[in-house]
Parts: structure tokens; C-alpha cells; sequence
């Protein structure tokens, strides 16, 4: 799922079956479906870019579909892939990683080799090899860094700029880590594990912050507001919450009846009123319009009836037969 325009007016999403919908905000309708088939596996990364769609599926086909056009942009990025995002700063790098696929950072206006390949760490204590499996990565603005997390509990920095290895590293937890969001002053990440747990690392110190709870099942997507303290997170357990990152408190939760796997927040922070008119002017607007109309309508004269009602003949009841007394003593 992701914006499709820079007016955040319509919401891209992807099918399980290849099918690529727009809907629209404005129409609160779906408006166009576009057939994006292409490789094997769900889709793993969209995002938007001018006119082109870039998707991602499992198996590692990277397609850039330009509209109007059958000239189709196809890159191999690897099998395995579990996310693929875009750079909001330039719009054509995207990033790629995957189980047994290192962090990969393509440019798609030369997209024959990567313009980075992460290295893994080194062997551990016992002189084992470390397994690789990126869950969720993002890029860091206002530089050339990437931050992802890994089913092995990891929380990673890269700087391509540095070294292909990651500058930094912290844990958290001991269950696989499934998602991630920068807050709004890119300084911290929460991130959330198969468990249901959240949390707020300190990119600049590399150590927890603060937990964040109320999660019952496994995390499946957060997204962090652009410019408010809040992060939005939802799951296996079917409820949408917000939380604010920096106070821990639970602002908003609801139910939503199915089990969710994304979201998007938008940066508009008063959308509602931003295309029109406000909630209380379309209120005085909807009462104007029922009293135009009332008084538009003929007014009949209660009066009026009554008194035709009364002048009217009404049907002739039967006269009831008058008793006649009888004297007994002269029967």
C-alpha cells in the first residue's frame, strides 16, 4: 500500500492475485485496476513514481510499469525478498532485502547491478556463519543511511558512504522482528516482533527508549506519522491503535473485524476539512437546504379542512327504536 500521488488523494494496493487498485479519496470509490502480474509470490514493495508503478513480488522480479506504455522495466533482485521501499527523496532508488538476500540498494534509471550490496557481519562467537533475512528496511532522510530489522531480533544501520557493513546494531527481544517505522525527527525506530511487542529504539545513543503496549498478536505494519509524535501499528489481532511515541499512551484503537497486514498515515493533519467546506458549515449548509425546501411546499389551511370536513353530509345512521312500556295489568 502506498500514496499515489504526491496530493496523498489516492491509495494504491496491491492483491494477492496481481491486481493493482487506485482508490480514490476524493470519490471514496476504487477508480482504476491495473493487471500487474509478473513472477511468483504476494507482493513485497509499491510505491509510485510520476506516471510509472514499481512492484516487487516474492520471487525477486522488480517491475517498473510505465503507463501508456508495454515497455516494461524488469529487474532481478533476488529470490526470497520480504520488502521492497522506495526513497521519498529521489523517487527512482529503492531498496531491497530478503530471506538470504543481503540489503540492496538499486538505482532505476541504470538498473543493471546495485549501487550498493550489504556485507554480512561477521561470524559469531563460535565462528558461525550469521544467517541473513531482512523483514522491513527503510531509508533514513537527510542522508545516505538505511536502517532495517531482521527475523533474528537485529536492528541495523547502514551507511553505504562508510562501509558495506552495518555501523550499527542493536536487539531487541528474542522473537523475529516483523516491521518498522522511523519516527517524524529520524532520531528513533519502533519496531514490532511476532509477539505483539513494541518498541522505540534511540538511533543516536543505540539502545531502547521505551515499550509501547497493548498489542495482542503479531505486527504486520507501523507507519509513523511525518510530523506528529504518533505511530500507527495493527496485526493478527485485528485492531488499528495509535500510540504516541513519546509519552507511551494509547490514543486511538478499533476494532476492524479481519486480520490487517498494512496501513498508511497521512501528513495531512486536517484532511476533512482541506477539500471543502468543514463539518459544521456542511451541517448549516444541510439545514438551509431542508428549510428552503420545506418552505417551497405548499402550506394547507388546517382550518380550512376542518371546516369542509364539518359541512360535508355524513352518512345517515338508523334511528334506535323508542321502548314502548306495557302495563301488565292490562294484558
Amino acid at each position: 500500500m502506498c500514496w499515489g500521488c504526491p496530493q496523498e488523494s489516492e491509495v494504491v494496493l496491491g492483491c494477492l492475485n496481481g491486481t493493482v487498485k487506485v482508490f480514490s479519496t476524493d470519490k471514496e470509490k476504487f477508480t482504476e485496476y491495473r493487471d500487474c502480474a509478473g513472477g511468483e509470490g504476494p507482493f513485497r514493495g509499491l510505491a509510485a513514481h510520476d506516471s510509472s508503478l514499481i512492484t516487487c513480488v516474492e520471487s525477486g522480479l522488480l517491475k517498473v510499469w510505465k503507463e501508456g506504455s508495454m515497455d516494461h522495466t524488469e529487474v532481478e533482485v533476488g529470490a526470497g525478498v520480504c520488502r521492497m521501499r522506495q526513497d521519498p527523496a529521489t523517487g527512482v532508488r529503492v531498496a531491497t532485502g530478503g530471506k538470504e538476500n543481503p540489503l540492496k540498494v538499486w538505482d532505476l534509471q541504470q538498473p543493471q547491478e546495485p549501487v550498493f550490496t550489504a556485507k554480512n557481519v561477521r561470524n559469531d562467537w563460535l565462528d558461525l556463519r550469521v544467517p541473513v533475512w531482512v523483514r522491513d528496511l527503510q531509508f533514513i532522510p537527510a542522508s545516505n543511511k538505511m536502517v532495517t530489522c531482521t527475523s533474528h531480533s537485529q536492528v541495523r544501520v547502514y551507511d553505504p558512504s562508510a562501509q558495506r557493513r552495518p555501523v550499527m546494531e542493536m536487539t531487541f527481544s528474542e522473537q523475529p522482528l516483523t516491521a518498522l517505522s522511523l519516527t517524524a525527527d529520524a532520531n528513533g525506530v519502533v519496531v514490532g516482533n511476532t509477539h505483539g511487542h513494541l518498541a522505540v529504539l534511540d538511533l543516536r545513543k543505540g539502545r531502547l527508549a521505551r515499550c509501547l503496549k497493548g498489542q495482542a498478536g503479531s505486527v504486520r505494519a507501523l507507519q509513523c506519522h511525518p510530523s506528529l509524535p504518533l505511530v500507527a501499528s495493527c496485526g493478527l489481532d485485528r485492531f488499528l491503535r495509535v500510540h504516541n511515541v513519546e509519552d507511551k499512551k494509547l490514543q486511538f484503537k478499533v476494532y476492524l473485524k479481519s486480520r490487517l497486514n498494512c496501513l498508511i498515515f497521512t501528513s495531512r493533519e486536517n484532511w476533512e476539512q482541506e477539500d471543502g467546506e468543514s463539518v459544521d458549515e456542511v451541517r448549516v449548509k444541510e439545514e438551509v437546504e431542508d428549510d428552503a425546501l420545506w418552505d417551497s411546499m405548499a402550506m394547507v389551511g388546517t382550518a380550512k379542512r376542518k371546516a369542509e370536513r364539518e359541512r360535508a353530509p355524513g352518512p345517515s345512521r338508523p334511528k334506535r327504536p323508542t321502548a314502548v312500556p306495557c302495563d301488565r295489568d292490562a294484558a
